[in-house]
């Protein structure tokens, strides 16, 4: 594994994948500076879940890094940006910096092919997202679903699905697709059936 250096935005309930995107809306003073400051530099922001809430909350130790794709700078120092993923990340150590945003060194994992799903799995897939979002009131065009290669699909879910924080870092830290892909199904089976309110989609 490689070992660099990455500026991190903590932020809870917001996962990225290698090959997927990650549309943000940039606010805050010190996420204005990464942007600005990764723009002049190679692009790159290392997305990583809290593990808390506060100003300075320990961190999961398992992220994924994206290139800035995309930017619209607005007028009022705020960007709209879109993240590309590049691969997932074990957080080595935090650094001590004087930037108001946090830096880290990582290990960078490699990246390897898309996966592919068994007819089972894919079949069980579709079939319990229909009965979740159903039940949650989504509008889905399914027609468009059934078009997204498994890769993008599993991921895809598990980037929007409106879980819970340690649910989505289980999700992003599942090893293959398919281990993630039935990941979803328990998730999905096991909300949909609590009742609860499961929060909004991100």
């Amino acid at each position: 594994m490689t070992v660099t250096r990455l500026s991190v935005f903590p932020l809870g309930g917001a996962l990225l994948f290698p090959r997927m995107h990650l549309p943000l809306h940039i606010f805050e003073p010190r996420y204005r500076a990464l942007v600005t400051d990764s723009l002049a530099r190679d692009r790159r922001i290392g997305m990583v879940q809290p593990r808390e809430g506060g100003a300075h909350p320990a961190l999961f130790d398992r992220g994924c890094v994206g290139r800035i794709a995309e930017v619209q700078a607005l007028p009022d120092g705020r960007f709209d940006i879109v993240l590309e993923g590049l691969a997932r990340f074990t957080l080595v150590r935090e650094l001590d910096v004087t930037t108001p945003f946090r830096q880290v060194e990582a290990e960078l994992e490699p990246v390897g092919d898309s996966e592919i799903l068994g007819l089972a799995d894919r079949a069980s897939l579709e079939m319990e997202a229909r009965r979740f979002a159903e039940g949650q009131g989504y509008a889905v065009d399914w027609e468009a679903v059934s078009r997204l290669d498994d890769e993008s699909l599993v991921n895809g879910i598990a980037q929007i699905a409106p879980f819970d924080i340690a649910s989505k870092q289980a999700l992003l830290e599942a090893e293959t697709l398919q281990d993630r892909s039935r990941l979803i199904v328990q998730l999905m089976q096991f909300f949909g059936r609590s009742g609860d309110d499961v929060g909004t989609l991100q």
